[in-house]
């Protein structure tokens, strides 16, 4: 078998088998295939597809590169939540401690953020003292007893997938359905979960543009999740305007810490209440969208979630009292509004560019190397379809003095501003189960 035949095989559109898919990844993790052979087929792949078959070994090859995490000694049924990512997405901080109040067990593992905004493990580390290294004894033990963990990776998960991203991130071959699909289950699979809710964001701010493509990316990773027996079901949800209003790290947390409280903004709220509904059904704890929507908010008011919370960073050694007093979490050296300059409804929200004008500030990396500041960030008042005059604040900027100006004026030039009445966003676009 010769990589080039191969390469050659997708690039007259025919099928690839499991030989095959083996063949080269196993030969490129060895180092015995050299990445410009892998890109070429990288290419060839962008432009032929793979279907149903050839995502299930792509998928089985990058899991089975490296170690996956055994959830077996936890007690109860494990799940697990992923977000293709968004601006202001704070989702797994208020939707883990809701799911462990049930009794589920969320044994998460999470990753640093690269773009406009911290990852979740950077959010958490916003919390004084918090810790997101854990080791493996102390995380089976923490989830047995609360429900809950958030950790950083420890384990060697899909180093394929990781050589595959490196090759793919710099040959301009990313946009493919099949290599994201294999891509991200491979990292779910590896994780241990039994039921897994994929949160596909769609819009300016998300890596999905259009819905079809959303759509097609979403049914592709439930289908391989079922192929190994895993309960997946995937939301598509809207991100052409920023989740929420918190865009940033410490200011995020607060946000989810609100949330939990019962005082998040709507369509954040929302958004969990929703994720959480999923979970609960393809989980059995409730068998329909009302008795769920009912059961959260008694959590809610009864602060057990809350208290998850709570317990989740007083296990992982931070300082619980940011429950109450937000002082903890330090704060910048100036708060800025930003101002209207037109009349009229919000048309659109350029979502990628209030991301990138939140990292200007701090708030996230260009580069694996740059520090986050974790106290500033912005807050988006306005949502589509909202009327705002002259001079209203259309957003809060949470600045250390690092491109302020910049990130104000690509706050301004975000907005666009009609006369015409404007229809709100759905956040929930569509849902898809096995």
């Amino acid at each position: 078998m010769r990589a080039v035949d191969i390469i050659i095989k997708k690039k007259e559109g025919y099928e690839l088998t499991k030989e095959e898919i083996h063949f080269i990844i196993d030969g490129f993790v060895k180092k015995e295939i050299p990445d410009y052979q892998v890109s070429a087929l990288l290419m060839a792949i962008c432009f032929q597809g793979l279907n149903e078959e050839e995502q299930f070994y792509l998928t089985k090859e990058m899991l089975e590169s490296g170690e996956q995490v055994d959830l077996s000694s936890i007690d109860g049924i494990c799940v697990d939540k992923h977000s293709t990512g968004g601006v202001g997405d704070k989702t797994s901080l208020v939707v883990a401690p809701i799911i462990a109040s049930f009794g589920l067990k969320m044994a998460k593992m999470s990753g640093r953020g690269l773009g406009h905004t911290g990852g979740t493990l950077d959010k958490l580390e916003s919390i004084p003292g918090f810790q997101i290294s854990v080791s493996p004894s102390d995380f089976f033990k923490q989830v047995n007893d609360i429900g809950i963990a958030v950790v950083g990776q420890t384990a060697n998960i899909t180093p394929a997938d990781k050589l595959l991203y490196s090759l793919r991130d710099v040959t301009g071959t990313v946009e493919s359905i099949g290599l994201i699909a294999s891509s991200i289950m491979s990292k779910k699979l590896a994780s241990g979960a039994h039921t897994i809710l994929l949160d596909v964001k769609v819009g300016d701010g998300a890596f999905m543009k259009t819905l079809d493509d959303a759509r097609e990316l979403a049914k592709a990773m439930v289908k391989i999740g079922n192929k190994f027996n895993r309960k997946v079901v995937a939301m598509l949800t809207d991100m052409d305007q920023p989740l929420g209003e918190a865009i940033g790290n410490s200011i995020e947390v607060i946000e989810a810490i609100e949330t939990l409280k019962g005082n998040g903004p709507k369509d954040f709220t929302e958004l969990c209440y929703n994720i959480c509904s999923e979970i609960l059904m393809v989980s059995n704890v409730c068998s329909d969208k009302k008795e769920c929507y009912k059961l959260i908010d008694e959590k809610i008011k009864s602060h057990e979630a809350l208290n998850k919370l709570k317990d989740m960073i007083i296990w992982q050694h931070g300082n619980s009292d940011v429950i109450n007093d937000y002082s903890l979490f330090g704060s910048c050296k100036e708060v800025i509004e930003v101002k209207s300059i037109k009349e009229g409804y919000v048309k659109k929200i350029h979502t990628a560019k209030i991301g990138t004008s939140a990292m200007l500030l701090g708030a996230g990396r260009s580069t694996i190397k740059d520090v986050i500041d974790p106290v500033v960030g912005i807050k988006t008042l306005c949502k589509k379809g909202d009327y705002v005059k002259v001079g209203d604040t259309l957003a809060l900027v949470y600045t250390n003095g690092k491109n302020t100006q910049e990130s104000i004026d690509m706050i301004i030039d975000s907005y666009e501003v009609t006369k015409e009445v404007v229809k709100k966003n759905n956040i929930i676009l569509d849902i898809i189960g096995e």
